[in-house]
């Protein structure tokens, strides 16, 4: 997992022994001890520890500083909005948001202000947004709570192991995947995550007709997604032409792409509709 996770923090001045309580609204940074948690109530460091085998794996944990508000959030509103992916479970979707709305997984979701946006936007969609980078999931959190969000689930880890061992056939209305690391350099591309394998382990967890929604700035890659999804039996592509569809107007246009359209990049979206199973 990510060894941000496990950076160091400011230091604060010395007074006695550390404690792991947390108190609303101050804080959690300080200087920890050997072994403790860096959020005691907040994301572990690797949900699913060694349960599973190991693999290659299509994200890379970034290091990256923690700000007070995103500690802050992670510490008050992980035991409530949080989700650690730790495969130990299967998920009953309808407890966890407390409602039976359609429920969408967006994997790899930033600092989460598309998220945001897409669940104020269509408040009777419940999203499971899934990211290993610890300051997104405190912005996520932070602004869900300021907006008052509560179609929102922050998971913490794999989204392999998400879906294989934690979700039942047939759970989601949708899935999405904006922007995923293109993984350019040839050798690398093992480790894209749109392949026929992952594919294959989505289509069972989705509902027939539910929707893939991919996007990249990334052309050799929107290629890549396009040529497999296409190729893919579970899969149709919602487009006529059997191309990239335009960007549906319920996915806000974020910062990093309208900075990458500022320097020529090309975004392209693919929507795929999962067809119904052989047997219905």
């Amino acid at each position: 997992m990510s060894d941000s996770l496990n950076a160091s923090e400011a230091p604060r001045p010395a007074t006695g022994a550390s404690s792991s309580v947390h108190v609303p609204g101050v804080s959690v940074r300080h200087t920890r001890d050997k072994g403790e948690p860096r959020f005691p109530d907040g994301p572990k460091a690797d949900p699913a520890g060694s349960h599973f085998e190991r693999r290659i794996r299509s994200f890379q944990p970034r290091r990256s500083r923690v700000t007070v508000g995103q500690a802050d959030a992670l510490q008050r509103l992980w035991p409530t909005w949080g989700l650690d992916i730790d495969g130990q479970c299967v998920l009953d979707l309808d407890e966890m948001f407390g409602n039976a709305r359609p429920v969408v997984l967006e994997i790899g979701f930033g600092m989460g202000e598309a998220t945001a946006q897409m669940a104020a936007g269509d408040p009777d969609t419940n999203i499971i947004a899934v990211d290993v980078h610890t300051p997104g999931q405190g912005n996520l959190l932070n602004l869900a709570d300021r907006n008052s969000l509560s179609n929102i689930r922050v998971g913490n880890g794999d989204a392999i192991i998400l879906l294989r061992e934690m979700l039942r056939p047939d759970s989601l209305d949708g899935l999405r995947v904006y922007f995923p690391d293109p993984w350019p350099k040839k050798r690398h591309h093992k480790r894209r995550l749109i392949q026929p394998e992952f594919l294959s382990l989505a289509a069972t967890r989705l509902k027939p007709g539910a929707i893939v929604h991919c996007a990249t700035d990334w052309e050799p890659y929107a290629e890549q997604m396009l040529e497999v999804l296409t190729a893919h039996p579970d899969f149709e592509n919602t487009q006529a032409d059997g191309g990239f569809a335009p960007r549906p107007g319920f996915r806000p246009l974020t910062r990093f792409e309208g900075q990458g359209l500022d320097k020529g990049h090309v975004v392209n979206d693919l929507l795929f509709r999962r067809v119904p199973h052989q047997d219905q």
